[in-house]
């Protein structure tokens, strides 16, 4: 079974409440995942999100919409993962973040049967980006997750599901799917209030139209209109990620200092 784990929280840093913005008449997070559920090769979805109260709103929205749902630690998102797939038991893992709205079931696929084809342990678009931010895709076996949450032994690890695999490609069999033209300077992510604005006049430009508007959709509506791309020019990909390392070596380097005292 190919089982995709989307992770939302409602309790974002730098823009609070995202997923469940509204787009097109509906929520956020729920527009992805009916963009997730045209895909192929996925045979289950799950919304992993976390017991704290902000939350009761993604439980709710998945109740009222009959999607599955699983709620677990709010920092440990491994272990989120990791307890979802000993109930389900999945072959294969493909992990998405709810701040990727403009997510193509295309891609998804791409990357999936890629996956299955070369028999890898851990296959995805993000290793060395060359499509837009907020098409990543992460596919991983269910044993690679299993030898992740064994050995993953820093906060950054725990937060970062695939980070681990990241700092020890020599273990797993990897596979970086890229796009025929390098198209990682766009940022469709929503991390913050001008990514959500750019994201909503995509919605308002191309949803009422073809509700399924695919990544070439996209990429054609952005050319015709070329100053929406300057929203959210001044940001840099994987911000979050930096800041979790920043964060831990700040930690680790203050223990080291206190040790020397």
């Amino acid at each position: 079974m190919n089982l995709a784990i989307l992770q939302a929280r409602m309790s974002s840093s730098r823009f609070p409440g995202k997923v469940l913005k509204p787009l097109a008449g509906k929520p956020m997070l729920l527009q992805q995942i009916d963009r997730i559920k045209k895909s192929e090769f996925i045979d289950k979805l799950i919304v992993a999100t976390t017991v704290d109260t902000s939350d009761d709103a993604i439980a709710l929205m998945c109740e009222e919409n009959n999607i599955l749902y699983y709620r677990g630690s709010m920092e440990n998102v491994l272990e989120r993962f990791y307890q979802i797939s000993r109930i389900y038991e999945p072959k294969n893992i493909i992990r998405l973040t709810g701040d990727c709205p403009l997510i193509d079931s295309d891609i998804i696929d791409q990357v999936i049967e890629r996956h299955l084809n070369q028999k890898n342990d851990y296959t995805s678009n993000t290793i060395s980006p060359t499509f837009p931010d907020g098409l990543d895709t992460e596919v991983f076996t269910m044993k690679a997750l299993e030898e992740i949450f064994k050995k993953a032994n820093r906060p950054s690890l725990k937060e970062h599901v695939t980070l681990y695999i990241h700092e020890n490609p020599a273990s797993f069999k990897i596979e970086n799917i890229a796009n025929a033209e390098n198209l990682s300077n766009h940022r469709w992510t929503v991390d913050e209030p001008e990514d959500y604005e750019l994201v909503y006049l995509i919605y308002e430009g191309l949803y009422s139209n073809k509700p399924d508007f695919t990544f070439h959709d996209i990429l054609k509506f952005l050319n015709e209109n070329t100053e929406l791309q300057k929203l959210n020019a001044v940001y840099k990909r994987n911000e979050g990620l930096r800041k979790s390392l920043n964060q831990e070596y700040e930690r680790i380097k203050n223990l080291n200092r206190k040790g020397m005292e």
